[in-house]
Order: structure tokens, then C-alpha cells, then sequence
């Protein structure tokens, strides 16, 4: 519509405006202003507060590298790894045994396949005696006819991105050894053989969940675009069914030194979800020793499972291999989903009754917590409210002396 036509015609009005007039509008408005850039600068601020204080409230999680190159672990490919792990061709894993020595080829090739750095000589194999150690307690175990016990500890390093930081390391651990058979078991199970003629004690969560979580979150970590800025190692014990002894040989024999430790976070029992902790949760032995606790606790509310304290927790501490490195005052915990499961010790500890969708997730977390310290300029510590710590403390402050992470502690 064009409107009528006389409108057409219309004069507008004439306005006129004087230049005193003029002059006391801009005055006005050179005064507002100040007030109107205060007004938006609040309103920013506000915004930014709010925005800031929404943040702080989402839990941690990973940065997308690492979300990306976690899809690497998956339940497919841990069926696949322990499947063959905790067969019946490895005869049960014993310490010494050429199942054994299997085990540790298998380990070293995945190793291989992440591309980790080969610390001893080139090799992933640091060749542990344990004939000293078994000496008394000989009755307890079977010893070759020649009386030697060799194995190997399988190590491969991922090397951090910082100058400094990437000569401070953080251990990723599980022990890949078990009892063997009916005939080396002797000792180390009160289970009476059943009438199957199953003679192969597979030890597939006891502990080889623990190992091929150590060579799944090697994998993931080798996808990364960026490296962290510490270093990793990865390692899998020989020996410890037998009292801890290869982790013992380790930390008396380290690739690298102590004082350069941060920590270790050791891997045990992480497949059943049938044992003394309920499916979808987990916990740590010593929770409270250090501040571990607190960041496995963080990170679970990503994954939508629960890390918790379990009073039971305290007197599983010295039963794995993270106590070898708890006596040089490292701080460690191991992480599990049982503390006892169905089949501990048993012939029917086997890979077709692990919850792979759960160990997934429980491997993810902890690669999370893995890499907030890997990134981290300040280390784990012992809490020294805690009086069952006094002698880690002790041996931390032995151990550590003079070393620069001490003064991050």
C-alpha cells in the first residue's frame, strides 16, 4: 500500500537546533560515558564469574588427545589380549617356566608395537635372580634342579615432552606372573584339584587383567598427538606370587632412579566384578596413605564409576607389588575391583569371566589420573595425618633427598 496521495504532498517539519544547544548534548554524553564503560565492564565481569564458577563445577576430564587416543581400549581388544595371556599354553605363568617366558615375548612385542623406549641394553627385559631370595624359602616353593630362578621384568618407557620433567617418571604396574599348576601350586592355594582334570591355574585375573590393562594403556598413550610432559614407564613383575620378589628385584636394580620416581600406580584384580566390591565400583588399597585416593575418586565421575575408601583396603597394601616401592617411601597404591574374588588361587580363574566393558572404563580413568600427574609440576604424597605412613615417610625423605621433586611435595 502506497498510502493516500495527498500525503504525498506533506511538508515536513523543519527542526532547528542552535549551536549552544548542540554543545550541552555532547557535554551530556562525554559524562555518560565513563559511566556506561563502568556499567559494561561489570556486566562482563559477571558474565565471565558466572561462566568461571560453571566451570570449576564440571569434573575433570580428558583433553580430546587423550578422549581420542583412549578409544584404543577396548573390551574386544582386551578379550583378545587375555584370551591368550591366561591360556592353557602358558601353563599358568609360573615363576620360572617357559609359560612364562611366553608371557613375557608377548608383552615386550606389544610394547614394541606402542613404539615405548627399550630401557635395558635396547631390550624391554630386565633379567631378575631370584635365587637369593628364594633361598629360604625353599620348602614353600618348587626350584629348578640347577637351583637358579631367572625371570624378566618386562619395562618399556614412554618418554615425556617437558626439558626437566621428563627426567621424573611414573610407573604403570601389574605382575604377569601366577601359579602354574597342580604341581607347582603347592603352597600357594588351599583349593583342592577338581575332578575335571583341569591342572592349569590360568590366573586370569589374578593378575592377568592387570597386565594386558598395563599393555592397553601403553597403547592408548603411544596415540597421543602431544606428550605429556613426564615420563612413563610401563612394567609388568615376574615373581610376585612368590613374595613380591620381582618388583623387589626392581626397585633394588631400578632402570632409572628412585629419586626420579613419583610414583607407582599398580594394577591388580581388575577384571571380575562377582568378588567383595560391588560391579561398578572399585577401590585401592591404603586410600588414605596418599593423595592417590583423591584423584582415582575425581576422575571416576567420568566414567560413571565408583572409587572408594574400603576399610579392608589398609591391610591389602603390603599384598602386592606397589609395597616394594611404598618401603623407598614412592607413593603408590594398587587398584582393583576385588580384594577377594570367586576362583582366587583357582583352576577357574579364567578370561571368560571377566567384565571387559567394565575393565574398559576402569583402564580409561586411570589413564586419566596417569596423565594429570604425567602433566602435573607437583608430585603424589604421603599424608602425614595419617599415622600408618610414618615409615614410608621415613624412607621418602631418605630417598628423595636433595632431589628436585622434593621441594614440589
Amino acid at each position: 500500500m502506497r498510502g493516500r496521495p495527498e500525503a504525498r504532498h506533506r511538508r515536513r517539519p523543519r527542526y532547528r537546533v542552535n549551536r549552544l544547544s548542540l554543545s550541552r548534548m555532547r557535554s551530556n554524553l562525554n559524562r555518560l560515558l565513563p559511566l556506561v564503560a563502568v556499567c559494561l565492564g561489570l556486566f562482563s565481569a559477571g558474565l565471565f564469574l558466572e561462566a568461571s564458577h560453571a566451570h570449576s563445577q564440571q569434573p575433570l576430564g580428558p583433553n580430546a588427545d587423550l578422549r581420542q587416543a583412549l578409544t584404543a581400549i577396548t573390551p574386544a581388544s582386551l578379550r583378545g589380549d587375555l584370551s591368550f595371556l591366561s591360556s592353557d599354553a602358558l601353563g599358568g605363568r609360573y615363576t620360572p617356566s617357559a609359560g612364562l617366558d611366553v608371557a613375557a615375548n608377548f608383552i615386550a612385542s606389544r610394547f614394541r608395537a606402542s613404539d615405548l623406549d627399550a630401557p635395558v641394553d635396547g631390550t624391554y627385559f630386565q633379567n631378575a635372580d631370584l635365587t637369593a631370595y628364594l633361598k629360604a624359602k625353599s620348602n614353600k616353593h618348587v626350584i629348578p634342579a640347577d637351583g637358579q630362578v631367572q625371570c624378566k621384568n618386562v619395562i618399556g618407557i614412554f618418554r615425556g615432552s617437558d626439558p626437566v620433567l621428563r627426567n621424573t617418571y611414573i610407573i604403570v604396574s601389574a605382575h604377569y606372573d601366577h601359579i602354574g599348576t597342580l604341581k607347582t601350586a603347592s603352597g600357594l592355594t588351599s583349593e583342592k584339584p577338581t575332578s575335571d582334570d583341569d591342572e592349569i591355574y590360568n590366573g586370569a585375573n589374578d593378575d592377568g587383567s592387570g597386565t594386558v590393562s598395563v599393555v592397553a594403556l601403553a597403547k592408548a598413550f603411544a596415540n597421543l598427538r602431544e606428550r605429556p610432559k613426564r615420563s612413563i614407564i610401563f612394567m609388568t613383575f615376574c615373581g610376585e606370587e612368590l613374595g613380591l620378589l620381582g618388583s623387589r628385584y626392581y626397585t633394588e636394580h631400578p632402570v632409572v632412579p628412585l629419586k626420579q620416581t613419583i610414583a607407582d600406580i599398580n594394577l591388580e584384580q581388575v577384571g571380575r566384578s562377582d568378588g567383595d566390591i560391588a560391579r561398578g565400583s572399585a577401590s585401592l588399597t591404603g586410600f588414605g596413605f596418599t593423595n592417590l585416593g583423591a584423584l582415582f575418586e575425581h576422575a571416576a565421575a567420568s566414567y560413571g564409576i565408583r572409587i572408594y575408601r574400603d576399610k579392608r583396603g589398609d591391610k591389602y597394601f603390603p599384598a602386592s607389588d606397589n609395597y616394594s616401592f611404598a618401603k623407598y617411601g614412592v607413593p603408590d597404591s594398587t587398584l582393583c575391583t576385588a580384594f577377594e574374588f570367586p576362583d582366587y588361587h583357582g583352576l577357574k580363574d579364567e578370561w571368560g569371566k571377566i567384565d571387559y566393558f567394565q575393565m574398559a572404563d576402569l583402564d580409561k580413568l586411570t589413564a586419566e589420573v596417569i596423565w594429570t600427574l604425567a602433566n602435573s609440576k607437583t608430585a603424589p604424597s604421603w599424608n602425614a595425618n595419617n599415622e600408618k605412613t610414618k615409615n614410608f615417610r621415613d624412607a621418602a625423605a631418605v630417598t628423595y633427598e636433595g632431589a628436585s621433586i622434593v621441594a614440589a611435595r
